[in-house]
């Protein structure tokens, strides 16, 4: 009898300074999202099509859950 397949490893880790969170599968870097909308997409990106990232049981969140995206908010309100 085969073993199913593994299933991928997803982490979305803690915000860097800047607010952005780097995805990973194992090793791998898949990208660096800025909002939730871009896990999606990175996730989509490398075949792996999650409909509801934020409760996916596929995507590990570390630092903080899929709302949490520090740092940005005051990036877009600063003035030069």
């Amino acid at each position: 009898m085969a073993h199913p397949s593994p299933r991928p490893r997803i982490v979305v880790h803690a915000p860097a300074l800047d607010g952005t969170r780097r995805v990973t599968e194992g090793d791998e870097t898949l990208g660096v999202a800025s909002h939730l909308d871009d896990v999606g997409e990175i996730l989509r990106l490398a075949d792996h099509y999650v409909t509801d990232v934020g409760s996916s049981d596929l995507v590990e969140w570390q630092g903080g859950g899929p709302e949490e995206w520090p740092g940005l908010s005051e990036e877009h309100h600063r003035s030069p």
